[in-house]
């Protein structure tokens, strides 16, 4: 029974054990196929690199970011033909080290994909020997760090641009570790103690700071690091060795709770530090000022209580904005006779009279309005006194208001104007008895300026007949004397005939005089420019002999006026500058023009002849009179005369500027086209020489 059972359960003994390799087996494929599926889908990539530098493996993820395929690298290529050449040497150093001393450092380098863009990789290798001890390859895990590397650049270019920043700061700043070593520091902070920023980096703040300063800020430092935010001034000894002021803060650097560091920021004070100093003393003074200015204020306030209280005539008192009376001086009492009782809190219209037929504004609410809004408004009318009496007053109702523009109130400035009012009323009605007796010698006036228009014209007239006669038998006498030797005789004769000749003119001037009062003025645009060629040329031809330079502006202007009255003006002025400029040897005789200010156009005529004394020529636009004797000029001393007339028919003036032998200036305006009222000049500089 033994025997025969041996076989069986050895057989099945053989065959579990068959099976049990079998499953074995599988579990290790299994697992040999999860490691290669690992390998070769890594996150990172893996290479085995032989002593001669040739692929030996490389798992899908790395030629995944190479693209390249196994068919691609089936003949093991040299890793070194997708490496950039400046990395060869570095890679045989490191194989190099690898096969003596088993170990090397990680390597960063630059490869190159199958499309040649770069690929910025980690190299991390570790040894592979057999029995012998003899080096076989290398394995390779190679991380992508193109992400970092870009991280990195943008770190060290915010790392410059903050350094950028913070130079062009004029605060001094830098940063220290809780070690008391300095990890950053602007140029401010450098340059205080003669260093770049980048040699401050890695120092320790003792070897910066003087010795003798240590003691100060040793505890602030310590306390910044305990957490607490240091804040103080201190004067300090600038790099030029001045002394500056400093605004210093110690600020905590917290991190997770825990400080790691401090912030060190000094502000330079100094004209901060000035200009406190300044306004404080300033300040003093001004306080000083606003007490003396108080005391000032205080008596000036006293004064104006008595001076408001002490006035006669006048009084004083305040309402607010509905026109109830909130304040009632002495002065006010004085004047209505109501008690400061009585009126306060009362409307002020109590004061004014029932029927004040006269005042300026009956409705007193309307006589508020425009006070407020005006800020100030006078009204006149019959005021009552606490007897009854009635007085004429004169109110100035004034808005009071604040710095921010509220209305606080209205003050009532009254004064008693009875006295006043009475003579006012005298002077009304002599006023209107005057205006009638004037509006009646008016008429009389115009009557008589009608009349003695009319004797005049008639006078002339009359006399031109005897005239006529005079002449005439001067004449005959003459022709019957022959050539008689009585020369005296002739003598008289000949002053006879001139002096009936000149009175002949003297009449034709009067009849002219008399007719520019009368002709009418036929106002058209008159080109001054030809009107005055065509009166030089008559006076040139009048006078051939004559040595005369004209100097005429080029841009005469158009006027409105009656041509024929305005060129007879003209010819008079121009022959008056001819005949006075006689004895120089060179005559001179100028017209301009210019804008008047006041309106209008102002027109001159200068020359440099004898002129006048401007003192004695008070009657110098006075029919007949003149300012030299006719046997130096000849003339009648009408021409000025019908000037002026002609002037004043245009709305315009005439008056002359001259002194004895220095030339005469004749000044005249004319207004410009179209309807202008009558121009009021002022007095010249020299005098106004008209009617």
């Amino acid at each position: 029974m033994q025997t025969s059972d041996c076989p069986d359960q050895t057989t099945s003994a053989v065959a579990d054990t068959t099976l049990s390799a079998d499953a074995r087996i599988k579990e290790l494929e299994q697992a040999l196929a999860r490691a290669q599926s690992l390998y070769e889908q890594a996150p990172c990539g893996y290479l085995s690199i032989d002593a001669d530098l040739r692929v030996v493996n490389i798992n899908q993820t790395l030629m995944g970011w190479l693209g390249f395929s196994k068919v691609d690298l089936s003949g093991q290529p040299q890793v070194l033909s997708f490496v950039d050449p400046e990395w060869h040497p570095a890679i045989r150093t490191r194989m190099a080290e690898l096969s003596e001393q088993g170990e090397s450092t990680a390597l960063e380098l630059t490869i190159r994909r199958r499309d040649g863009s770069p690929l910025h990789a980690l190299f991390s290798s570790t040894p592979v020997w057999d029995e012998s001890g003899n080096f076989l390859y290398c394995n390779t895990m190679v991380q992508d760090i193109g992400a970092r590397r870009a991280v990195e650049r943008q770190l060290a270019a915010h790392d410059g641009f903050l350094q950028t920043i913070t130079d062009r700061i004029p605060a001094r700043l830098a940063y220290y570790d809780k070690d008391l070593i300095c990890r950053f520091s602007n140029s401010a902070h450098a340059n205080r103690y003669g260093k770049l920023a980048s040699e401050m980096v890695g120092s320790h703040l003792c070897d910066v700071v003087r010795p003798e300063l240590l003691p100060e800020i040793m505890p602030r430092v310590a306390g910044a690091l305990n957490g607490e935010w240091q804040t103080f001034d201190a004067e300090r000894e600038a790099s030029d060795g001045a002394r500056a002021h400093y605004q210093i803060h110690y600020i905590p650097d917290f991190q997770n709770g825990v400080v790691e560091g401090i912030f060190i920021e000094l502000h330079d004070i100094t004209d901060r530090k000035r200009t406190e100093d300044f306004v404080l003393e300033a300040n003093r003074d001004l306080e000083e000022r606003v007490r003396e200015r108080s005391a000032e204020l205080f008596q000036s306030e006293q004064r104006y209580r008595l001076m408001v209280d002490a006035i006669q005539d006048y009084c004083i008192y305040f309402v607010d904005a509905d026109g109830i009376v909130s304040d009632w001086t002495e002065s006010a009492q004085r004047l209505h006779g109501h008690r400061r009782s009585q009126m306060l809190g009362k409307p002020y219209t109590q004061l004014l009279a029932a029927g004040n037929g006269g005042e300026d504004e009956v409705d007193a609410a309307q006589v508020m309005r425009l006070a407020q809004a005006h800020g100030q408004w006078e009204t006149r009318g019959w005021r009552l006194r606490d007897d009854g009496s009635r007085f004429w007053a004169h109110t100035v109702l004034t808005a009071l208001r604040n710095e921010a523009g509220e209305l606080q109130g209205l003050s009532a400035i009254t004064r008693d104007m009875t006295a006043a009012k009475s003579l006012e009323d005298v002077m009304n009605d002599l006023n209107r008895e005057l205006e009638k007796r004037v509006a009646e010698r008016t008429q009389q006036l115009v009557a008589a300026n009608k009349d003695l228009d009319v004797f005049s014209h008639m006078v002339s007239h009359d006399l031109r007949a005897p005239l006529r006669h005079i002449a005439s038998f001067v004449s005959l006498l003459i022709e019957h004397m022959g050539e008689t030797t009585d020369k005296l005789a002739m003598q008289y004769l000949s002053s006879i005939a001139k002096s009936s000749k000149r009175m002949s003119h003297m009449i034709e001037g009067l009849l002219e005089y008399a007719r520019l009062g009368r002709v009418a003025v036929e106002a058209q645009p008159v080109p001054l420019a030809p009107l005055l060629e065509s009166v030089m040329a008559h006076l040139k031809q009048e006078n051939p002999e004559r040595s005369i330079e004209w100097v005429i502006e080029e841009d005469l202007p158009v006027v409105r006026g009656d041509a024929m009255l305005l060129a007879q003006a003209w010819s008079n002025l121009l022959g008056n500058s001819v005949k006075y400029t006689r004895p120089r040897e060179q005559a001179r005789i100028e017209v301009g023009w210019k804008v008047n200010p006041v309106g209008g156009r102002t027109f001159y005529v200068r020359d440099n002849g004898v002129g006048f004394d401007l003192a004695k020529a008070h009657n110098l636009f006075v029919m007949f009179q003149r300012q030299h004797h006719s046997m130096d000029f000849e003339g009648t001393g009408t021409g000025l005369a019908l000037a002026q007339r002609i002037i004043e028919r245009h709305n315009g003036r005439i008056w002359a500027e001259t002194s004895l032998d220095e030339g005469c200036t004749f000044f005249f305006t004319l207004p410009f086209e179209g309807l202008e009222p009558e121009l009021d000049f002022p007095r010249s500089a020299m005098a106004e020489l008209s009617l």
